[in-house]
């Protein structure tokens, strides 16, 4: 995996405030049952963790990240019902968990088919995957701004080229089918930010979205993909659209997903005259 964004403070500090902005936009509907075991995939600093800890404290959260410097402040949250975990999702032992989350990973992965095949052993049979994904091509502004896409643009270039994929959340439906989950919906999340939402324009316009394009300007540079000053009229007039009379609107995919296991008849068959049970019995153990 390469993250295009980087590990320095700076790069925290966004995923900070764009976590905090999106709290009830992404999350408002994600809570876990007392005593389930969820494995949050690509943690981080634990800017999502926060979230899910708080919104479900009995559930209990195995939070995996392959930066152990990203997993070193995640651990500095002391979250009661979460442990951190350096780890790779790809080699990571397979244990058995309820749920799965992942949260703006898959966009970094040049497979990400075969990372939701990974999660999906991880699953029991009933079990759901919860995926959040963005798209950068949803990013839509007032006053609007060649430039400000050209740069946008260089942002969706530079992590293709790292083997990953900026536009992934309109992906979302035909990626999880193709990992064979089951029962799959997909929700769009728009943001949207005019001058009445001073909290928004502030951590979401300036300090998320556009510090992340501002953010592979050394990248984008070297490339050659634009000149310095294209790229800086651009990131001028995405900050632009944070004035008063300035607009700004995003949309990011929510997918869940169920992992759906048909059972053998004749395995079905040995496990009910081994039980002693009835095939009510045994449907009703497998949905639990």
């Amino acid at each position: 995996m390469s993250y295009v964004h980087g590990y320095d403070d700076r790069e925290s500090e966004r995923l900070h405030d764009q976590a905090g902005a999106l709290v009830e936009l992404l999350h408002g509907d994600t809570t876990y049952p007392a005593g389930a075991r969820v494995l949050e995939a690509g943690c981080g600093v634990g800017a999502q963790t926060v979230t899910l800890s708080a919104r479900s404290p009995k559930a209990r959260f195995t939070s995996i990240d392959v930066s152990s410097e990203s997993i070193a402040a995640a651990r500095a949250r002391r979250l009661p019902n979460v442990e951190f975990r350096v780890a790779d999702l790809f080699t990571m032992p397979v244990e058995t968990f309820d749920h799965v989350f992942v949260c703006f990973v898959l966009e970094h992965l040049p497979e990400p088919v075969a990372a939701l095949q990974r999660l999906k052993t991880m699953l029991r049979p009933g079990g759901t995957i919860t995926v959040i994904e963005g798209d950068h091509r949803s990013a839509y502004f007032h006053p609007d701004s060649a430039a400000a896409q050209d740069a946008i643009d260089c942002l969706i270039t530079v992590q293709r080229e790292a083997g990953g994929d900026a536009l992934i959340g309109r992906r979302l439906y035909p990626l999880l089918r193709e990992a064979e989950f089951e029962e799959v919906s997909v929700s769009p999340r728009m943001v949207y930010v005019d001058g009445s939402r001073p909290d928004l324009i502030d951590a979401f316009t300036r300090k998320t979205f556009t510090a992340m394009v501002e953010g592979v300007r050394p990248a984008a540079l070297e490339r050659g993909l634009i000149s310095a000053e294209r790229f800086d009229a651009g990131v001028r007039d995405l900050y632009r659209t944070a004035a008063e009379d300035g607009t700004f609107s995003y949309t990011f995919f929510k997918a869940r997903g169920v992992n759906v296991i048909e059972a053998d008849a004749n395995d079905l068959a040995a496990q009910l005259a081994g039980q002693g049970g009835s095939f009510g019995d045994l449907l009703g153990r497998v949905g639990e």
